[in-house]
């Protein structure tokens, strides 16, 4: 494949340079709004849907796609659309299932749901497969941006009387540095507003391509009639090629990718988490899903169908041979003007820098809820205000950021081996996503599915894929549709389906077997030793799992062996720790809804309909965390003293920035004035003289 090196002119360079600088600055303005540790992951449950739509935008479409569906687009057509294409079934299920719940629990990240649902094991191995899943995801991020930036580049430079040499690895690093600094700094408010400008920028760079390219061709109908008529098909050959085929892409992208994109992704899910509420996040993905994702898919996939166009008209500009992870940057730099190419590259590396930044934000999170606090209380006894710990838990996240952008990098070794980044992509998707997709998924519509179940899942589904990576075949091969054999890369894509088969067979037998084994626990207790013989099930449990993940025996032994060993594991979480349905799955399944919105509140809900009401603000003494309104507003909004009420500069523009989720107080007699404590004031950050917007919550 043709690799290509110092693209551009220094005109491009200016725009870029000017571009990062600006982007830093502007995301380090929102740092003054990070107060709270809730303000750094989750910008303080306060934005409007328009803002989070756009948000999500920036980062769905950054996430690899310009790269990586032009490289499609390129080797494939119009069918390199399919992947968007797979998400709209999924999203009822989110907005009406895991949406509220998410929310209404009031959890902080996956795992701490895994604890509510199931205990506290779950939650130890949730965290663990969720961070290999956050980590390798910030890599593949950092190796979308190396590959898109160095066409850009020398193959070599002198600077100072030094000389560089220019490599992926080389340029990985130096963008960790930047992305590293700006996110420590800015936090989830940086990202949410960062992203709003980059989602309306890369949406029209991406469409910018598209008609430069056209003008570059001489218009749409050279255009058409250039490309070959396989690449017109709007899917993909059932089977055929191993490459990119029908069944695969639906399996992979449409099932593993768009439900653990959906569900177990936590920078997706912390953004939805930063709306004032559960309607304005279904909203915003409503939106996304029926506007945004059509127009994304062609914003990123149109440069590889210009660069297969050009590739006819004049092979000697655009190489047939030309690597495909290089197209977007090629085609740019073929049809633009200096300057012009330096601004569309400036909104690619924007839209990764949003996925990555995005990324790294939910891992820190991850980490500060389900390790840094748990080991906390574990291990000191010193007792802190809250203002105290939440300072010093900021500190903590900027720390772990930084050091989890290094594990992103050294991700990006093994992702490099692929030929493109949409096989590694596809790859770490399929491989990393079914055990929690699938546990997460019958966690909240199945009321049936205990802790021993989910155990049984995660560890039996973990094991049966490491025996697929060992044994491509037969195992993933009775999947395969009737695609053909990749030894370097074998099953890549229809691995999802084998993937999610295991994981749901085990999540399957373990529930509706739960009978079966609390009967076997009961006699096991009847015998004087059964402590010792629980203990020695968990001991041969492990040496069981080791002797497949080093795959020590025989393929029908290790598979009679895992399922002795799913059996064992099972019996023993029944026996070691106490499972209540009725505790457990209160207000924590799709079934109890109102439930969770009970909890959220703290009492009863008041459903009542009210106005949304504009009044004047003055600040009142102490620091309870309760606002005043008159008793004729509170009439008006169909309110009661310990509502819960939230109130936001009257400016829409502002998409909440500036609000505040508190409780309503006694009310008092001045109509058309709040009375606010100086906590809500430097919180919401309000403006003396301008007015405000209060409306009920629940």
């Amino acid at each position: 494949m043709e690799v290509h090196h110092s693209l551009g002119t220094s005109t491009d360079w200016i725009v870029m340079v000017i571009y990062f600088i600006a982007i830093m600055v502007f995301g380090s303005y929102f740092s003054k709004y990070n107060r709270t540790t809730t303000d750094f992951f989750f910008g303080g449950r306060r934005f409007a849907w328009w803002l989070i739509a756009m948000s999500i935008v920036a980062t769905g479409v950054g996430s690899h796609s310009f790269i990586k569906y032009s490289a499609k687009g390129f080797e494939a057509g119009f069918s390199s659309t399919m992947t968007y294409m797979n998400d709209w079934f999924f999203v009822p299920f989110f907005i009406f299932g895991w949406l509220p719940i998410i929310v209404y629990t009031r959890i902080r990240s996956i795992p701490e749901y895994f604890e509510k649902r199931f205990s506290v094991l779950t939650r130890f191995l949730a965290t663990v497969l969720l961070l290999f899943y956050m980590i390798g995801y910030v890599g593949i991020g950092f190796l979308t941006m190396g590959k898109a930036i160095l066409p850009l580049l020398p193959p070599e430079f002198t600077l100072f009387g030094i000389h560089f040499q220019v490599t992926l690895m080389g340029l990985i690093i130096v963008i960790a540095l930047i992305v590293g600094i700006y996110i420590t700094y800015g936090g989830q408010t940086a990202v949410i507003f960062t992203d709003l400008a980059q989602g309306f920028i890369l949406i029209f760079a991406g469409m910018l391509v598209f008609v430069l390219g056209l003008d570059y061709l001489g218009g749409f109908k050279i255009f058409w009639d250039l490309l070959p008529t396989e690449w017109k098909l709007p899917l993909a050959h059932f089977n055929d090629p191993p490459g990119f085929n029908f069944v695969g892409i639906f399996w992979q992208d449409g099932v593993a990718g768009s439900v653990g994109f959906l569900f177990m992704n936590m920078g997706l899910v912390m953004r939805f988490m930063a709306c004032k509420n559960v309607d304005e996040g279904r909203k915003a993905a409503t939106f996304n899903i029926l506007f945004m994702l059509p127009i994304s898919a062609v914003v990123v996939g149109n440069a590889g169908w210009i660069g297969k166009a050009i590739s006819i008209a004049n092979p000697s500009v655009v190489p047939p041979t030309t690597n495909p992870d290089s197209i977007f940057v090629v085609v740019a730099n073929v049809i633009s003007h200096p300057g012009v190419f330096g601004f569309i590259m400036a909104a690619l590396t924007a839209a990764l820098m949003s996925t990555v930044d995005t990324l790294l934000n939910a891992t820190a999170a991850v980490y500060i809820n389900d390790i840094h606090r748990p080991l906390k209380k574990w291990l000191t006894k010193k007792v802190q205000t809250w203002k105290e710990e939440d300072r010093q838990e900021l500190l903590s996240a900027r720390i772990a950021t930084v050091i989890f952008t290094f594990l992103g990098v050294l991700t990006v070794i093994p992702f490099s081996k692929f030929p493109t980044v949409y096989e590694a992509h596809g790859y770490f998707h399929s491989t990393l996503t079914p055990p929690l997709v699938t546990a997460i998924f019958l966690g909240v519509f199945w009321k049936r599915y205990t802790n021993a179940a989910v155990i049984g899942t995660l560890v039996g589904g973990v094991a049966l894929m490491i025996m697929g990576m060992y044994y491509p075949r037969p195992l993933i091969e009775i999947f395969s549709h009737g695609t053909a054999y990749e030894p370097n890369h074998p099953y890549t894509y229809i691995g999802a389906l084998y993937n999610l088969f295991v994981c749901a067979l085990f999540a399957v037998i373990t529930t509706l077997t739960t009978k079966q084994q609390v009967k076997i626990v009961e006699k096991i207790r009847q015998s004087e030793n059964h402590r010792l013989i629980m203990s020695s099930f968990v001991v041969t449990s492990i040496i069981i799992f080791l002797l497949i993940a080093f795959n020590v025996l025989s393929l029908p032994v290790l598979f009679i062996l895992t399922f002795i060993m799913v059996g064992m594991v099972v019996i023993a979480a029944n026996y070691f720790i106490k499972y209540d349905e009725e505790e457990k799955t209160d207000g924590l399944t799709v079934w109890s809804i109102k439930k969770a919105k009970e909890y959220f509140k703290g009492s009863k809900l008041n459903e009542r309909e009210g106005e949304k009401i504009k009044v004047h603000w003055k600040l009142k003494e102490g620091e309870d965390d309760t606002i005043h309104f008159s008793k004729n507003d509170m009439k008006r909004m169909a309110a009661e003293v310990g509502d819960l009420v939230y109130i936001s500069d009257a400016r829409k523009y502002l998409g909440g920035l500036k609000s505040v989720h508190t409780v309503y107080g006694e009310p008092h007699e001045e109509d058309g004035i709040v009375y606010i404590s100086n906590e809500h004031f430097e919180q919401g950050q309000f403006i003396k003289g301008k007015l405000l917007t209060a409306e009920k919550e629940m």
